[in-house]
């Protein structure tokens, strides 16, 4: 049986500040990704809520690959897992942190 799994993941995507809206766009276009914030320094901070690790490696290369993108770095990722019905409502689910800055 497999795991139900929510990997929740924030990004610091670092542009150049010239395109900060437009790049801001393009990353709005990707699935499961939402912005929390950004500086006028072309720092932008993504959170991605995904249902697996390969889709947030590659949501990281494809951000990576944007023109004027300087770098995109994963800060934080917590991985939610057996999230089915019974475990929401007795409040069972268990949590794992493989990063945080």
């Amino acid at each position: 049986m497999a795991l139900n799994e929510v990997h929740i993941s924030s990004l610091v995507v670092h542009v150049s500040p010239e395109h900060l809206t437009e790049i801001k766009t393009q990353i709005e276009t990707f699935d499961c990704t939402e912005i929390y914030g950004d500086s006028p320094e072309g720092k932008i901070v993504v959170v991605l809520e995904t249902e697996n690790q390969g889709f947030v490696t590659d949501t990281i290369d494809a951000i990576n690959n944007l023109p004027n993108v300087l770098s995109t770095v994963l800060v934080y990722h917590q991985i939610e897992t057996d999230l089915d019905d019974t475990d929401i409502d007795t409040g069972t689910n268990h949590s794992q942190i493989e990063g945080e800055v």
